[in-house]
Formats: C-alpha cells, structure tokens, sequence
C-alpha cells in the first residue's frame, strides 16, 4: 500500500497503526489555542457542497450500465486509487459508481446530502447528520472509496444487532463492486474473527473490537516490528503473525461517534485472567456485613457526582473494632478498607433494575446510556462479586488485569480516523482535543418539522407519574402513537404498571425485551400504540409511521426524566419527525429525579421552595434542569479526561518496564 492512499505518509506494516507521540502541556495549548480556528475552516471546506456537482458529472456513464460494467468500473478504479490516492476526481466518480450499485441492487440513491457526508467521512472528520437521514447508506460512501484503495475498513457500530443488520442490508453494494464483508460478533471463534478481519470491509461492535485487539496485544507484545513479524512468518502456523485477528488499525468509520468515543470513554476496557484461588463467599459476606454497621454520614460519606464513597475517621476506628474478632484479612487496614468500601459502594451506588438485571441467577451489567445488556462484562476489584452475594446469586471467579486501554487510546491509533452522529456539536471541543476530529454539520435532505412542546416539571416523582398516564391518556384518544423514554428497567416497569391500572394497552423495551427490539421499535409509528422504552430505543433503528399517521400529526415522544447529557435526551427526542414527517416531543420530570437530586444544588432548593402545589414554576425548573445538567457533563469530561492521562502515564510506565497497555 502506497503512501499517498492516506495522503499521511503512513506505509503498511505487518500490523499497522498511528504511532502515538508523546503530548506535552505545549501542544495541548497550541491544540486550544488554534483548534477553534481549524474547526471553523474545516466546517466551511466548500468541497462537501462541491462534491454533489462533481457526482454528477462522474456519473454518466454508469447510469443504468448492469453489473459486469459496475465490476469492471469497480476494477478500474481500484488501480487508480492505488496509483493516484484519494484525488478529488476520482473520489467523486467512486462515490457515483457507489450511488449507482445502491440503485440497482437496494433500490437506494444517495441523496445529495449523504454525498456530502461521505466526503467529510472520508476526509477523517465527524459528519452531524439529524436522526433518520441515513447515516448507514452515507457510510457505504466513504468504505467503499477506502476499500477500493487498498484500506482495510472498520465500520464500528454498537450492537451485534446493528452490525448484523448493517452488514446484510448494504452488503450487496459491496458486491456488487466486487469487495468481501466482513461481520464480528459475539461469540464468534478466533478463526471465523480472523477471516471476517481479513475481508475488504468488516463491520464490528466497538466492544468486540478492542477487545480483539487487546488479544493482538497480547500475542505481539512489544516486539512487533514489520521485520520481527515478517521474519516469523516462516516459523509455521504457530508463529505470531498466524495468530494474530486484526490486519491493524488503518481507517475506522464510527456510528454513534458520541456514544462509542465520548459517553463509553469513562470507562477503560480490560482482558482478565482468572486468579488461581476460587473466591471465597465468606470473605465477600463479611464485607457486606461489616458495611451494613456503618452509619451513612459518621462513618463514610456518599459522593454522588464522583460515584464514591469515602470512609470517615471515625469509620475506620469502627471498622477496626468490628473486624477485630475475624482475624485473618481482616487485620490488615488497606485490605480491610479497600474491601468496605467496595462492600459499600455494591450496596449504596449500585441498584438493581437500573445497574444491573438478576437473569438465570446472573448478574448482568446494564450499559446506562442504551439500556441494554452488555454480555460477559463484569466490574473489577471484586465488584462484581459482591454484587453477586448482596444477590444471593453464585460467585462468579474474580478476574486479575492482562491488558488494559481506554477508548480514547485505542482510537487515536487508528490511521485515519471518522464518525457519524445526530449529536456530535456539542461535544466538538473535547472530540478536537481528544482525537483531532472536526465536527461537520449535514444539512437535513427535507426540512426538519419537529415541534417541540413545552416542558412540565413536578414537584416529586410520584406527581409525575400520575400527570404522564393522564397525558397518555389523552394524546392516546387522538390515536396517535407515543414513544415514552424512561431512564431504567425499573422506571419502565413502574409506569408499564400504572399503564395497566389504567387500561391502556402498550407494550415495554427495556434490557429484558432486547432481543424484541426491532419488532417492537418498527411497530412504534402504528395509530393509537404505546410504547414505553428505555434509552435504547434512542438510537438505531428507524421508526416508520404507518398509513394515516402523519395527518394524526406523527409520532409524540414523552421523556420521562432527563438524561446527565442532554445528547442522549436529544437523541430521543429524534426518534420522531424523520425525513419531513410531521412529529412533537416533550419532557415530563420530577425534582426527585437523580439529575436533579445530584447536581441540582441551589437550583434544585430554590425551585422547591418556589413551588405550588404538584407542579413547579416552569421556567424556573428548566433552569435548574439545564444547571443540573452542565455540572454532570462539566464532571464527566474531567472524568474523561482524567481517565486518559492516567492511561497514558500507565502507559508510560509500562513501557519503561518493558510491558505494554
């Protein structure tokens, strides 16, 4: 692979990926200082409006050409991409040879705003493009010209069932140019990843994907020049190269950039082992016990917005009196905190049906920001486990650390970088200085005509509640369909309850229906359904209004608490008024709500003092929902970033050690 391909002097190696210079404090400043500017510039490029011109004149000739002529066009581009890179010309005859295989084989044509988003995909950039204007479609663009290049593509979603879906629905485009698909899932085998891997473009979770290589990792070590590997591929099947998945990391296209490179980058990614020794449930018991004599306030301290929890002195001189009579690991003052403190935080900050589902007397972790059950995932330190005993449910073996590395690492190695999103402005600061990527607002296809209703906001929760059935109820008479999101499984359930007292028929998605949720999601646009839904039915697959419905004034979608980013409240809100259909959303909270009860602060007790009755003056409970949620996003990012700069000295230090990730 030629250099010019990425235009970014990168050659291929046996496993290729950015080398990742060390940053000092002068570069992030020179990085605040002119990102502003360069995101401006880059915003403005008068080649994404151009684009749409210089496909149009491209295409011609392949107007209604069949097949063979679309692969032996296909072919003829692959070597002048080879030979001449990404040249402006021949992106755009690529992107209309690409429109054309869309026609003829899905029936599709990208519309004129999809080839701009294309454009600014393959620039490496994040493409704003609205809820329900084809961000699937827009990317077969961008993977395409890549593919046809000679670049291994990664289209990074975050479901199996979004990656199965996208892989199948578009991959006839990609045949039809002659290019292999590639889908990674859970649960595959090391040889069918290897394979899928090995095609032109694969489709993958983000989870599954640094986990694969984190197991790269593992195999490579440090010792993983091009020489080394090369070399060891004459050693036979067992050599490392034969055992590695990945081919590298060369052009990675991110769905839902947001979610997967901002909202899931507070957490860092970790292979296990499992440690020798089976757990002990005694030992997690007594933690839990022992917790359960500490008094919240004299002997530790909840710290809601850092999710922590800190023992007081005067806890830790209890905690030495009560551990007293157990002996054992129990004298030792570290391990006997350390321990507390997590029996503690398994008690007070971890709740079930919102953290976490119990199913087959497992304990499964719920993703907050889609509600869906992320599988085989457990918390470290002997969390998870206590969680297991606070359950009553089998313990699972404690797992030790083999390789670890946070979102923002992994991505940042990537050669050339881009990603998609409804709500990507917002966060265009920390996506700059983070991972270099400019944010591109696409204008919509249609004109957007979604109404938003005022907000209502209550004095506690249970006010709310009584106030959302008899909104339902009325909105329900007109026949219209509702979409209601609530922020847990337990929340979902609540309100599916008082649904039912008030026979109202309606049907729940939540993390315990995952596997019914395109069912559920597509049915949502019918006359007269309810559909109640956690923060999953956010994002992913489309709600189509049925016959009748738009002069009923579309889809309403009720939130029924805000969300700490108030993307993800904007990524519900989405779900209704696609492509030029007619649709309305609202918000429905309570100052009993975390958010409020979290980060409110002042805000929160003025607005309680200034209420009357149920409802709460309403501006200025916005007010106190919008403070509330600036404090929670502000906290995030310092986690966020926090999280990085203790990676990158692990890092530091590791490689000083001769270790890696």
């Amino acid at each position: 692979m030629s250099s010019a391909v990425f235009g970014l002097g990168v050659p291929r190696g046996a496993y290729t990926e950015r080398a990742q210079p060390r940053r000092v404090w002068l570069d992030d400043a020179a990085s605040a200082a002119a990102g502003p500017m360069i995101r401006w510039i880059r915003a403005r490029d008068r080649r994404w409006a151009r684009i749409v011109a210089l496909v149009a004149s491209e295409g011609g000739p392949f107007a209604g050409v069949g097949s063979r002529r679309i692969q032996e066009a296909a072919q003829d581009l692959r070597s002048a991409l080879h030979r001449e890179g990404l040249r402006e010309a021949l992106v755009a005859r690529t992107f209309a040879l690409v429109r054309e295989a869309a026609t003829q084989t899905l029936g599709q044509r990208h519309f004129d705003v999809q080839l701009m988003g294309g454009r600014i995909l393959l620039a490496g950039m994040v493409a704003e493009m609205e809820t329900g204007e084809g961000k699937t479609l827009t990317a077969t663009l961008p993977a395409c010209t890549m593919a046809l290049a000679g670049v291994p593509v990664h289209i990074i979603t975050v479901n199996d069932y979004l990656v199965q879906r996208d892989a199948d629905w578009m991959g006839p485009i990609y045949r039809a140019l002659g290019l292999t698909v590639g889908v990674i899932t859970h649960g595959m085998d090391a040889e069918d990843r290897r394979a899928a891997y090995a095609c032109d473009v694969t489709y993958c979770t983000n989870k599954e994907l640094v986990f694969d290589y984190l197991r790269d990792r593992l195999v490579l070590g440090r010792e993983s020049s091009r020489i080394h590997l090369q070399l060891e591929r004459l050693y036979g099947p067992e050599a490392r190269p034969r055992r590695l998945l990945l081919r590298g990391l060369y052009y990675g296209l991110v769905d839902e950039a947001d979610s997967v490179l901002v909202d899931e980058a507070r957490t860092p990614l970790i292979i296990s082992g499992g440690v020798d020794e089976a757990p002990e449930r005694r030992l997690y018991e007594n933690a839990l016990a022992l917790a359960g004599e500490l008094a919240p306030g004299r002997d530790f301290v909840i710290e809601g917005r850092e999710r922590a929890i800190r023992i007081t002195d005067a806890g830790q001189m209890r905690l030495e009196d009560l551990a007293r009579a157990l002996g054992g690991v129990w004298t030792g003052r570290q391990r006997r905190e350390e321990l507390v403190r997590q029996a503690l935080i398994a008690k007070h900050l971890f709740h079930r049906d919102r953290h976490y589902l119990v199913a087959d007397g497992k304990v499964q972790i719920i993703d907050e920001y889609t509600g869906r059950v992320m599988a085989d995932r457990s918390w470290e330190h002997g969390l998870h486990q206590l969680i297991e005993a606070k359950e009553g449910c089998p313990l699972t073996n404690r797992q030790d650390s083999r390789a670890r590395i946070s979102y923002q690492r992994f991505f940042r190695r990537y050669v050339r970088l881009a990603g998609m999103t409804g709500t990507a402005h917002e966060m265009s600061r920390e996506l700059w200085s983070v991972y270099r990527l400019a944010v591109v607002r696409v204008p919509t296809n249609r004109p957007l005509v979604r109404q938003r209703w005022p907000d209502y906001i209550y004095g506690s929760a249970e006010a709310r509640w009584v106030a959302v059935v008899q909104h339902i109820e009325n909105i329900h008479r007109r026949r219209r369909p509702i979409l209601v999101g609530t922020r847990s499984v337990k929340a979902s359930e609540h309100l599916s309850a008082l649904l039912t007292a008030a026979e109202l028929p309606h049907c729940v998605l939540n993390a315990r229906q995952d596997r019914e949720e395109a069912e559920i999601v597509a049915r949502a646009g019918e006359p007269g359904r309810i559909t109640v839904a956690t923060n999953m039915a956010g994002r992913g697959t489309d709600i189509s209004l049925a016959p009748g419905v738009t002069a009923l004034g579309g889809l309403h979608v009720i939130a029924t608490e805000r969300h700490e980013a108030g993307r993800i409240d904007r990524q519900l809100f989405g779900r209704c008024a696609r492509q030029g259909d007619p649709g309305s959303h609202e918000a429905m909270v309570s100052l009993d709500d975390e958010l409020l009860t979290t980060y409110g602060g002042l805000w929160r007790r003025l607005t309680l003092m200034a209420s009357r009755r149920r409802r709460v003056v309403t501006w200025l409970g916005s007010l106190a929902v919008r403070r509330a949620q600036r404090r929670a996003e502000r906290l995030h990012a310092r986690i966020r970033r926090d999280l990085l700069k203790m990676d990158e000295h692990l890092d530091s230090a590791l490689a000083f050690s001769g270790r890696f990730d």
